[in-house]
This record gives C-alpha cells, structure tokens and sequence, in this order.
C-alpha cells in the first residue's frame, strides 16, 4: 500500500491510497468545518439535501439510475464528529477499472465527476435549494433527532458528552437541535452552504489500484476549477488537560429495563506522544475481554451485563462504559474507580500489557483489510499534527512500556458519572 497527500489548492488536498488488495475504487470528499452552536443543524442538514439532486441528475432517482449504470456503483454521505470539528462526508465506490468488461471505459473518471458534481454543483432554484427537498429533509432530520433515545446505550455516552463538555464545542449533537430546524429555509441554508465550501477544509480521497494520470483529471475538473484557495476554518486535535475540581453525577429517568452507567475520565498528559500510552491504558483497563473492567466487573463480581471502555484520541478522554442492574449502581460505581486505582497503583502485570499489545496491533494490521477504515486512519492524521505509517504505529506500540502506561494512570481523574434508569 502506497499513500501520498497532494495539495490542488490551498486547504483542498488530494489523497492517494494505491493498493491491489480490492477489486473496487473508494472515492471520498470530507467538507471539515469547526463545530458551532449556530451551524451544527445547516451542517447536518446539508449531505442529505445534497444527495437529492445534482445540476445534471435533478433526482434522487436519476441519481441511482446513473450509478445502477456504472456497474451497481454504490453513494453514501453523513456527517460526523471528529474533537471540535463536524465532518461531512460522501462516498462513491465502483468497480475497479482492471476488472471491466470493456477496457475502453473509465469508470474511475467517471465516479469522480458524478461525486464531485453531487457535492460541488447541486440542484438549485433562483439562487436557492429546491423548497421540497429541503422541508422533506428537515423532517427526516427531526426523526433522526428525537431518535437518538431509542439506543439507550449510545444515548447515556452522548449524554455524558454534554454534561462533560457543556457549552463547549465538543457537547453539540452531531446531528444538532431540533429547535433549529423551524429557522431553516431553502435560501438560508444554500447561503449558507456557499459559505461552507468556500471556507471549510477540503479533503477527497482514493483507495483502489490506480492510473497515474488521476491527479491530471481531478485539476481539469470543472467543479475543481472553480473552488478558491482558502485558509480553512477548522480545529487541529490538542492536549486538552481539563481540570475538574469536583466529579459532577448526572442521573437521569427513563423507561429502561437495564440502568446505563458512563463514567467519562480526563487524562492530562504534557506530551502528544503520550496518546499512544494512553491507548494501551484504555486497553487494559476496558479495551478487551482480558482487561480489568470485564473480568472484574463483569466475570468476577457479576455486577455487569456490559463492562468495557473507550478511548477518544482527539479529546483525550476515556469513557467506561457498564450496563447493569439499576439497583447495582454504588456496587459498580465502586468497583469501577477501584480498576482506577488499581491501574495507579501498578496492579497490572506484563502479561496484561503483552495481550493489550497484541489486541491493538491485531486492530492496526486489520486497517488494511477495509476501503473505508483505511480512509478513516489517513483522514484522522489530518486532524492531528503526528503523522505516522501503519508500521510505524506497530513499532510506537511495542516499545511502550508499564512505566509509561503508569504516568498515564497517575493522571487519570473522574470527570462525569452519568447514570440512565428507571
């Protein structure tokens, strides 16, 4: 696997994925913008208008006529949340050119023409989104919204989230508030889309086995002709030592036959480096049906349907995560802050760190196994100032040692501990 950034303008990078592991290309447009109050419902709004219509395919339907015709080509889009920054995202993946039955088709030309028309040059109406698509959306995106009490586990993590992060970027929704929606109209949200691609940062990425003369295709784009250079608006991840003097307890009622308990922690290291010893603490302590949370928790004690946690590299947070009884709730808060102090006091053994090892390189060579989680990797590396191979990240992980994973421990303080019951 070959990888290789290229800049085509200023804050719009070209990223190259060379590999002969897939029959498929895997062709995406990442639009990175700073989480906002004020636009975090437009951004979310904006991919699933987008996919309605384009200038050239007015309807979602001639949209999947169009790709039914290159080979069954399969679109997405989304949005999402990466540390302060909300990302929308569209995919278009086709058959890879060597495996045509006409060798004189380019379907990689042509997959990127029809993606960068969906984001670039979307169906308008004087000056304006088309007013149906746009009320159709906003209602979907109403159900989305009030939805998200229905996975009562993701609910309780976001719910920690926020009370972690009030009033602060990272606590939005993804999705945003539905009181927001009432002020969205066709005009103000293409307004404010025209903002958005003149200012946010730009990345497209391509995974397949690919042709040297991409590069020269995506410049003589027309949608790529017409973007500005630009200083884009967005947050690189950075140590964050969120100090908190007293653990707030969010508790919270709900028709639920299982209690959920996040537990949200804070790590203040000095060194961005230390993220990696970070990851292989998180690891022993939830990471794994080996670590401390599972078999204490949940093997020994019997206190937990679910007991793990999960590491969040661009805020440098850990959430343990138990679904438990409601009435085991003290138990489990106890026994969860003991595999904390436990961790400080360097009760864990090198057998523990060797199968935490082995479990996060496990994770690193399966990078390479998927289109999109290869993607996903070379795109977080955007975000973040220490850009490293596959290989190079196998190596930072085996020399970590308990010395460093205890420096992590010792900075570890509870932050939140959110509980959803009955």
């Amino acid at each position: 696997m070959e990888y290789k950034k290229i800049e085509l303008k200023k804050g719009i990078n070209f990223h190259i994925i060379k590999t002969d592991r897939f029959k498929t290309n895997l062709l995406a447009i990442f639009l990175t913008t700073k989480l906002d109050r004020k636009t975090v419902t437009k951004n979310a709004l904006i991919p699933s208008v987008l996919r309605r219509g384009s200038k050239n395919m007015m309807t979602q339907e001639q949209i999947s006529k169009e790709l039914e015709e290159m080979y069954g080509a399969g679109f997405d889009c989304g949005v999402d949340k990466t540390g302060d920054n909300q990302v929308l995202k569209f995919y278009i993946e086709t058959i890879n050119d060597n495996y045509l039955p006409q060798k004189n088709e380019n379907m990689l030309k042509t997959s990127l023409d029809k993606l960068l028309e969906i984001v670039f040059n979307p169906l308008t109406e004087n000056n304006s989104f088309i007013k149906e698509y746009v009320e159709q959306e906003k209602n979907n995106l109403k159900n989305i919204i009030e939805a998200k009490i229905d996975n009562k586990s993701r609910y309780a993590l976001d719910r920690c989230i926020e009370e972690m992060y009030k009033y602060e970027p990272y606590g939005l929704y993804k999705f945003g508030n539905v009181e927001d929606l009432k002020e969205i109209d066709e005009k103000n949200l293409y307004e404010y889309y025209k903002e958005l691609v003149s200012n946010c940062k730009i990345d497209i990425f391509l995974s397949g086995n690919i042709e040297n003369n991409i590069v020269d295709e995506i410049n003589e784009n027309e949608n790529i002709k017409l973007l500005k250079e630009r200083e884009p608006i967005y947050e690189f991840s950075k140590l964050e030592n969120k100090k908190t003097d007293k653990e707030k307890i969010i508790a919270e009622s709900m028709e639920v036959t299982q209690g959920k308990l996040v537990i949200g922690l804070n790590i203040n290291i000095e060194d961005e480096k230390q993220k990696y010893d970070a990851l292989m603490y998180n690891m022993i302590l939830g990471g794994s049906a080996t670590s401390k949370m599972f078999q204490n928790i949940r093997e020994k004690e019997h206190l937990a349907y679910v007991a793990s946690s999960m590491y969040i590299r661009h805020k440098n947070n850990i959430f343990m995560n138990c679904g438990i009884e409601i009435d085991n709730y003290e138990k489990t808060v106890e026994l969860a802050k003991k595999q904390l102090e436990d961790m400080k006091k360097g009760d864990f053994t090198e057998e523990e760190i060797e199968n935490a090892k082995k479990g996060i390189i496990a994770s690193i060579k399966g990078i390479e196994d998927e289109q999109d989680t290869i993607l996903t990797y070379y795109f977080g590396q955007e975000l973040t100032k220490n850009k490293v191979t596959l290989e190079e990240y196998k190596e930072i992980i085996e020399k970590i040692t308990k010395d460093r994973i205890l420096e992590i421990a010792k900075n570890i303080e509870v932050d939140t501990i959110y509980f959803l019951k009955n």
